[in-house]
């Protein structure tokens, strides 16, 4: 690294070259610097598949400024690149090569450099190389950083080895995991967030010679190896060189057994070598056999022994690899044994550091190999919102958490890993994988059976990857569609949400637990406990979000009636971990204001587990604890002796680790509540059969994605469709009709499958195998034209079909307010207008929440909520066209304005657009019949409830509904909407009698 003008280091080394034969020599040795970018004018600002530089942001605001700037201080010519940034999420900026020419050739080089204007900010600025691949936007990604810690001019230098696979994110899945330099597509900088800065750059050139020691280096196949006693390991040592070209000179490596816990009567000391001649191709593999010996002594998993590489001629290997001497012959290793006695053993022979990792959850992108799964006895990792392996395939997935359960294998007791991931409508971080509708619309199917199935479906898809834990369901009970989670909800009503509790046992199977070691359950979550649902539109503190993570304000009868109802149910259902809510509850009359949810003793130590009985453990959400007020050892004590049994710190891991084992020394947090933690967690370890079975079962795999697993996800699509408007009897429609097809969600799987699809946030786009509405509709009908805008001429249709709604977003980036509305864009209104007024047409709302459709309503023919539907386009596809009947019913209430939220059943006042359970039907036959057939159906629901005869109950209610539905048509009135949406919840609850009464003031006031 240098500092100095170009100028003055040419003349120096003009000067030196004179002076210095030797230094004139070595330099000439080297190849000559190959400029990549001077800024002079040459690199033009463009977008791919044109060659050139672009910026990018995770949202409008974080992209940064770019220009070519004049400066006399240039490194290099007249002109710098420069440019300002302000980001909150992520930004920066790329320079790819044209996707029409070759891609460049850099392996014959020793690495990067470039010349970078230090503002001494003491931040870290990422640079990324693109190898490999189609395209720079198809490559694999390879990163390092450097740190802005000087002030003026620096060239900074990168040699190529410096750089890791990028593990949190790549374009295609990764290629090759092979750094080859010989098709290389450009690179990028990610700038840092958090504060506005400014930066200037100049003259990216490749320098020096590659070398062998730089490019060849010798690996093993694992770090770990663990054992049976008597047994032996087997340890592949590889030569791999970048570029993947032979190897020039010899390479020999040196193995010794030393060191280590183990004694000399417990292996066959070995001592050896072994050269890769020069010309031994990249990927050769030799093998060293560590043979162990047996003494029939129950032991801990404390045997450990080194094998110790010395390697002339190559990079050795990052770690020393390492035979462990599994545990045996202790009482909890024991399957026979109750799982109780199992926990009790082992909590007895572990220290408080082992006790203490193991409330300790990372995430996978921040422990890069693993190495610190085994330093910090960790007991859990998590992928967040889009952390995934490259490629990013079942068999990736699997091979990824094997590496991590290794990682564990080399701790004392060997206590396996439980790892967590987001799956809230299938693997929906897995590409391939069967996407669900999202929980909203499981809602409006209003079928427990379906919802089981989905779950089920699910639940083998991630336990096929290797993951047997799930944080899902969420049983927020959703009061402001203003909520950027609202789709996470099954619906406004706590009724809704516990009928719909039957995913737990799709999830985990038996109440008891006893089918959780099976290959095709996994652990559920219940969250966010409690209220989360219910915070008020401007009382979140987080960033700009204006209601996620903001304050629930109730009373103790309302808390208990809307939002703790849900949690009871899943605690008799046997749900086996909860999660805690970000937001803050404010519980009116008791004196504490608002407290956070992680902090929230009363409620997760007295309620959850004291008056529920909830014997699972309780998971913190993403860096929860950190929003405690207080410093970072007051919110570790706060929730732990709240009743929080594990912490997600996904990259502050190390800190939570170390300040929970001070907080327990200093007595501030008691040895009992760690126990009481761990035992909780190890309970819920021995139940999933990790201790048999730590690594994947992929026997499920082929299912993943499969016709009979996309079937499930098809059938939930068409009952999750909700008929709101049908005049004339416009749906379904007819295979001979001739169809116009408009709007921005008609042929787009990453709009209708929503945030939480891939990544976090989702994205719109072919982001995952499924079938678009469009393509669905185009195998029912022969006489179709798309038009996404509506541009194309549109005289001569019999229908048009227009399928417009929200892009994704998920958590409170979608927050109305926080750059989103419920208004459809202007495209979309403007496709919905031009369309609707050529043609009768049907307008179906992709979104995760109602949308104010206002005065269009008149103008449109069908109305459909079409929720956020996943990757089966086929299921909406089926009642569109008749193949099912729209049985689909609201799940929350449809506003007629922004006004009027919050809103929702049972309100005082409540005069919506479409009341909550509205949902016309296609049905055959609707049932005829007046108030008569009303006060007759009434009399026979409430016989129907004395005699507990819930089947037909619920016949009779829905028949009564549909013929409230029928009269009241559009004509909707708050005389008519309240009682309608009482009869819902009635329903429900199981009042049949009651409901139908509720029907019949509905039908009067019509």
């Amino acid at each position: 690294m240098r500092s100095v003008r170009r100028t003055a280091l040419l003349a120096s080394a003009t000067l030196l070259a004179a002076l210095l034969p030797f230094a004139s020599a070595r330099a000439a040795d080297d190849l000559p610097p190959v400029p990549v970018d001077r800024f002079e004018g040459e690199v033009p600002f463009a977008n791919p598949p044109a060659g050139g530089l672009f910026t990018w942001g995770s949202d409008t605001d974080d992209p940064p400024t770019l220009r070519l700037s004049s400066r006399v201080d240039a490194p290099e010519g007249d002109q710098v690149l420069s440019g300002t940034y302000d980001i909150s999420g992520y930004g920066g900026f790329t320079h790819d090569f044209a996707f029409a020419e070759p891609a460049h050739d850099w392996s014959a080089h020793k690495g990067i450099r470039f010349w970078w204007d230090g503002q001494d900010n003491g931040k870290k600025i990422a640079f990324e190389l693109k190898d490999g691949g189609a395209n720079g936007e198809a490559s694999e990604l390879w990163t390092t950083s450097f740190t802005d810690d000087f002030t003026g001019w620096k060239q900074i230098e990168i040699p190529f080895t410096d750089f890791v696979y990028r593990t949190d994110y790549q374009p295609v899945g990764g290629i090759d995991h092979v750094l080859g330099l010989t098709a290389m597509w450009g690179y990028g900088l990610t700038l840092p967030v958090g504060a506005a800065g400014r930066f200037a750059m100049d003259g990216v050139e490749l320098y020096g010679r590659a070398d062998q020691s730089l490019r060849a280096s010798v690996l093993t196949d694992s770090a770990v190896y663990p054992v049976k006693e008597g047994g032996t390991a087997t340890v592949k040592v590889t030569v791999a060189t970048t570029g993947s070209a032979p190897i020039d000179e010899p390479v020999t490596v040196a193995y010794e057994t030393a060191g280590g816990s183990a004694s000399a009567s417990d292996y066959t000391p070995l001592k050896g070598e072994f050269t890769f001649p020069a010309g031994t191709a990249s990927g050769t593999t030799r093998t060293v056999r560590v043979h162990t010996l047996k003494d029939k002594a129950a032991s801990e998993a404390a045997e450990t022994v080194p094998l110790k590489l010395t390697v002339t001629g190559a990079k050795a290997p990052a770690e020393t690899p390492q035979v462990v001497i599994d545990a045996h012959g202790l009482p909890y290793l024991n399957s026979k044994l109750p799982v109780k006695k199992r926990v009790a053993d082992l909590l007895s022979r572990m220290s408080l550091a082992e006790k203490t990792g193991q409330m300790t959850q990372a995430e996978r992108g921040a422990v890069g190999a693993g190495a610190d799964i085994a330093a910090e006895d960790l007991g859990s990792l998590l992928s967040g919102g889009g952390s995934t392996p490259t490629p990013n395939t079942p068999a990736a997935w699997a091979k990824m958490i094997d590496s991590f359960q290794l990682r564990a294998q080399a701790t004392r007791f060997q206590i396996p890993l439980v790892y967590g991931v987001d799956a809230v409508h299938g693997h929906n971080n897995l590409v391939g994988a069967t996407v669900m509708p999202h929980n909203i619309g499981i809602g409006a199917t209003r079928d427990p059976r379906l919802a089981q199935r989905t779950g089920a479906v699910t639940a083998a898809e991630v336990r096929a990857t290797g993951i047997p834990w799930d944080f899902a369901p969420c049983l927020c009970v959703t009061r402001d569609e203003r909520w950027g989670r609202s789709y996470e909800s099954f619906g406004e009503d706590p009724a809704l949400v516990e009928s719909m509790e039957t995913v737990i046992q799709g999830l985990q199977g038996a109440r008891d637990g006893r089918d959780l070691k099976e290959d095709d359950k996994v652990l559920a979550t219940a969250k966010h406990f409690v209220g989360d649902g219910g915070t008020a539109y401007g009382s979140s503190t987080t960033g700009t979000y204006t209601i996620d993570q903001g304050v629930t304000t109730v009373t103790r009868k309302q808390l208990e009636a809307i939002h703790l109802a849900p949690y009871r149910t899943a605690v008799d259902r046997g749900v086996g971990t909860v999660m805690p809510s970000y937001s803050s509850l404010d519980i009116v009359g008791d004196g504490q204001g608002p407290v956070k949810m992680h902090a929230r003793a009363d409620m997760i130590n007295g309620v959850l587990k004291g008056r529920l009985g909830f014997d699972g453990f309780v998971v913190s959400d993403w860096n929860g604890i950190d929003q405690i007020p207080g410093d970072y050892a007051s919110d570790v004590r706060t929730s732990v002796n709240a009743g929080v049994d594990m912490v997600m710190a996904p990259y502050a891991y190390q800190d939570f680790h170390t300040a929970l084992i001070q907080e327990v020394r200093a007595g501030r947090v008691s040895e009992q509540r760690i126990d009481d933690a761990v035992s909780r967690i190890l309970t819920q370890k021995f139940r999933l059969g990790l201790f048999e079975k730590p690594y994947a079962d992929t026997s499920g795999a082929s299912r993943i994605g499969s016709a009979g697993h996309r079937a499930v996800a098809r059938e939930a699509a068409a009952e999750s469709q909700v008929l709101l408007k049908n005049s004339g009897g416009l749906l379904p429609l007819k295979k001979s009709q001739k169809v116009y097809v408009a709007g921005s969600d008609a042929d787009d799987i990453g709009n209708q499958s929503g945030g939480w699809t891939v990544t976090w946030q989702g994205s719109s786009g072919d982001i995952t195998p499924g079938t678009t509405i469009l393509e669905a509709m185009h195998r029912n009908s022969a006489r179709l034209t798309y038009s996404k805008d509506a541009s194309a001429p549109t005289g001569g249709y019999d229908v048009g079909v227009v399928v417009v709604g929200e892009t994704p977003y998920a958590e409170g980036v979608g927050d109305v307010g926080n750059g989103h509305d419920l208004e459809l864009s202007a495209a979309d209104k403007a496709a919905v207008d031009k369309v609707c007024a050529a043609m009768r047409c049907a307008v179906l709302i992709v979104s995760g929440r109602p949308q104010l459709i206002g005065d269009r309503l008149g103008d449109i023919d069908a109305l459909v909520a079409s929720w956020l539907p996943g990757t089966e386009g086929d299921g909406v596809a089926d009642v569109l066209y008749g193949r099912r009947a729209f049985t689909g019913r609201l799940p929350v209430t449809w506003p007629r304005s922004e006004a009027q939220l919050p809103i929702n059943v049972g309100d005082t006042t409540y005069d919506p657009q479409f009341p909550y359970g509205w949902g016309l039907t296609t049905l055959t036959k609707v049932p005829e019949g007046g108030a008569a057939t009303l006060t007759a159906l009434g009399a026979a629901a409430g016989a129907a409830e004395r005699a507990g005869a819930d089947d037909r109950g619920r016949a009779l209610v829905e028949k009564a509904r549909l013929i409230v539905q029928r009269k009241a048509g559009l004509r909707m009135t708050a005389a008519v909407a309240a009682p309608f949406a009482d009869a819902e919840h009635l329903l429900l609850t199981g009042r049949y009698g009651e409901a139908v009464r509720k029907l019949t003031q509905a039908y009067r006031a019509a």
